[in-house]
């Protein structure tokens, strides 16, 4: 079986070009290829199929030819990665799925249609405007934080905290099911020193549903940014955010939300699995 590994500010993929739909993408094999010892190692599997090829995207194939088929790496199936969508826009140009040249493409996710603008090294991707919704709890090593819950196309909890390296995040943080019924990606933020050209900094980890700790999470600062500008009292503006990863800027305006980073193709290779 062919793969790549690729990854967006740390947040890393398998991905598995599969253009006419053949493979079985079982939970066990995604968890087999995601074992960072025994397998090739990911936060979760980038499947690269034809949506026409796929029963989730059939019905967006004349928007979108390609589909972003995303499964976490516990096997659990994801509607949405800001991350990954990059990582997959960038492996489409890299392995010649479309024109070198293409600067703008449509990449359809369960999360419906994403326009992505593909740069020599970033990529941005217009991604779900973020819905705030009510105030939650959740609970980390003992300490209960209240955040935000946020709607990326995914459910989010964002939390500030003083010191988010400290947290112990070894375990999964606690929350109520009443708030999150199928979990939520969970990130911890503190203000940064101002940088140039953002309106606010600020640094952030994540708990991921389905993966754990990451190195980064594009739809979780998307979320992120929403509450920060709405804490700044801002109607919009570019946040910029530090992930253990690297740096992502998000800029949100009236038309839309735009995440901004890099995507590298680091790998190439068959597996045996």
């Amino acid at each position: 079986m062919r793969f790549a590994k690729a990854h967006g500010t740390g947040n890393d993929f398998v991905v598995l070009p599969d253009p006419d739909g053949e493979i079985d993408l079982t939970p066990d094999l995604v968890i087999a290829l995601c074992d960072r010892r025994r397998g090739i190692g990911g936060d979760g599997v980038l499947r690269v199929v034809r949506s026409a090829k796929h029963p989730d995207a059939a019905h967006l194939a004349a928007d979108a030819e390609w589909f972003m088929d995303y499964v976490n790496s516990d096997g659990s199936v994801a509607q949405m990665c800001g991350n990954g969508v990059r990582a997959y826009a960038r492996y489409l140009v890299t392995e010649g799925l479309v024109p070198s040249d293409t600067v703008e493409l449509p990449i359809a996710t369960r999360s419906g249609i994403v326009q992505v603008e593909i740069g020599p090294e970033l990529i941005t991707v217009k991604m779900v405007t973020p819905e705030m919704g009510e105030h939650a709890v959740t609970v980390v090593g003992g300490l209960q934080l209240v955040g935000t819950s946020v709607t990326v196309g995914n459910p989010n909890l964002v939390c500030w905290v003083a010191h988010p390296e400290k947290l112990d995040l070894t375990r999964a943080p606690e929350l109520d099911p009443a708030d999150f019924p199928a979990y939520a990606n969970i990130e911890f933020i503190a203000p940064a020193p101002p940088v140039d050209d953002a309106d606010v900094h600020v640094v952030m980890r994540v708990f991921e549903r389905g993966a754990g700790e990451t190195l980064s999470c594009g739809s979780g600062t998307c979320a992120v940014a929403a509450v920060v500008l709405r804490d700044s009292d801002l109607d919009g503006g570019l946040v910029a955010i530090d992930v253990p990863g690297g740096r992502l800027t998000v800029r949100i305006d009236e038309t839309g939300c735009y995440l901004t980073g890099p995507a590298v193709i680091v790998a190439t290779g068959e597996v045996l699995i």
